[in-house]
């Protein structure tokens, strides 16, 4: 087996522990779910870029303490962290690329399970994974981080592309009934960083320390943390002082060379690929990888 198809079957039994997304999006046929072919999202979420995203996102989101309270306090992670990750992927992939029916299956999952999600944070505020604002939290956060991701290790993008990204993911923020709901790059960076509700807490460390090195194999992990600390070095100066990170030029630029090795090797998302031929799009199949 050579180097790119032992990194592909690597990379992609890191997101089979759940169940597969767009299983059967051949079903239907011309439908171009919530973006299309022309979107701007399709384009940020097909790259591995996204790979770096996810993870900053995950850092960001637990400088909120009532939504780490939520994570810690109902999630498996720790004992299942591989399942998760699938979960979470299979969510973000299905409202990117999938049909309408995809997507509403999608979102319907997502709201079933956060209905039990709920209680009281370290520092006595009750918090509900129902709440707008939370949801608004969860989903702000990782529109900005896969938004940076891309204009860091891809390529950066103008205003307008930017904006249009941000609107275009609004969509599936409305959907799961988060709000308020940025519409443009800037606002949604200020809404993040200027929160009123960012804080320590003891669940935020437990997460940002599970993140710095969670249960892989030797060899996977020392490629993930090569992500995370890159990932770190993006986020904002005063979100850092509050997760306890710091920045690495160093690690900014080794990320960034294995986000181009990851892009050798992986190519463009096959979820892509798959919605170009249901939408009867024209493409390089060239281009995408195959993870049949």
């Amino acid at each position: 087996m050579g180097v790119k198809a032992r990194v592909t079957a690597k990379v992609v039994d890191l997101f089979s522990h759940s169940e597969k997304p767009l299983e059967h999006t051949d079903n239907h046929s011309g439908d171009h779910g919530l973006f299309g072919p022309g979107s701007i999202s399709w384009e940020v979420l097909g790259d591995v870029s996204s790979f770096v995203g996810g993870i900053r996102a995950l850092m960001v989101q637990a400088a909120h303490p009532e939504v780490a309270a939520g994570v810690a306090e109902h999630s498996a992670y720790r004992e299942d962290p591989l399942g998760r990750l699938s979960r979470t992927a299979y969510y973000v992939t299905s409202m990117t690329y999938g049909a309408i029916p995809e997507t509403i299956k999608a979102s319907e999952m997502v709201n079933r399970a956060h209905r039990g999600v709920s209680g009281i944070s370290e520092r006595g505020r009750p918090y509900s994974a129902t709440s707008p604002e939370y949801g608004a939290w969860v989903h702000n956060t990782l529109t900005d981080s896969f938004l940076h991701a891309f204009e860091t290790f891809k390529r950066p993008m103008a205003e307008e592309e930017a904006d249009r990204f941000v609107e275009e993911q609004s969509l599936i923020g409305g959907r799961m009934g988060a709000a308020p709901l940025p519409k443009t790059a800037r606002e949604l960076k200020s809404w993040i960083i200027t929160h009123p509700d960012i804080a320590e807490s003891e669940a935020m460390h437990e997460a940002i320390d599970f993140l710095k090195n969670p249960p892989l194999s030797r060899t996977e992990l020392f490629g993930y943390q090569i992500l995370q600390r890159a990932a770190a070095t993006t986020i904002e100066s005063q979100l850092q002082n509050t997760l306890g990170l710091r920045s690495s030029k160093l690690y900014l630029l080794l990320g960034k060379g294995l986000v181009r090795s990851l892009r050798w090797a992986l190519r463009f998302s096959p979820s892509w690929k798959a919605a170009l031929l249901r939408s009867g799009a024209e493409f390089d199949p060239k281009l995408f990888r195959n993870d049949s």
